[in-house]
């Protein structure tokens, strides 16, 4: 079974860099044809998409969030991490990671971590 655990600080300041960690247990994230996806939900709006890892490392990116999201991994550690710098109240979101099995399609997610931008 395949668990996905997202971890960080509920907290950041505006201008800050968010940094969050997802820890995957019960299988890699380098095993051919998934995907591991960081995906938000600002409060009272839908699911956003913000970019993906691919099990060959390359990465993709949303085009309204790629100047400020990074996505990378520790494949020692089978872990990813996602980087949104210069924050503002408007990421305030619950953030999750995921397993894509194929490209929008996701079996298993993370329980969501709730990070608030605030002063």
């Amino acid at each position: 079974q395949v668990q996905l655990q997202e971890s960080g600080p509920g907290l950041v300041k505006p201008s800050q860099t968010l940094s969050l960690t997802c820890t995957v247990s019960g299988g890699s994230i380098t095993t051919n044809v998934y995907g591991w996806s960081w995906i938000r939900q600002p409060p009272g709006k839908g699911l956003e998409w913000m970019g993906a890892i691919a099990y060959s490392g390359s990465t993709y990116y949303s085009p309204s969030l790629k100047s400020r999201t990074s996505i990378s991994r520790d494949t020692s550690k089978n872990q990813l991490t996602l980087q949104l710098s210069s924050v503002t109240p408007e990421d305030t979101a619950v953030y999750y990671c995921a397993r894509a099995y194929s490209w929008g399609r996701y079996d298993y997610w993370g329980q969501g971590t709730q990070v608030t931008v605030s002063s």
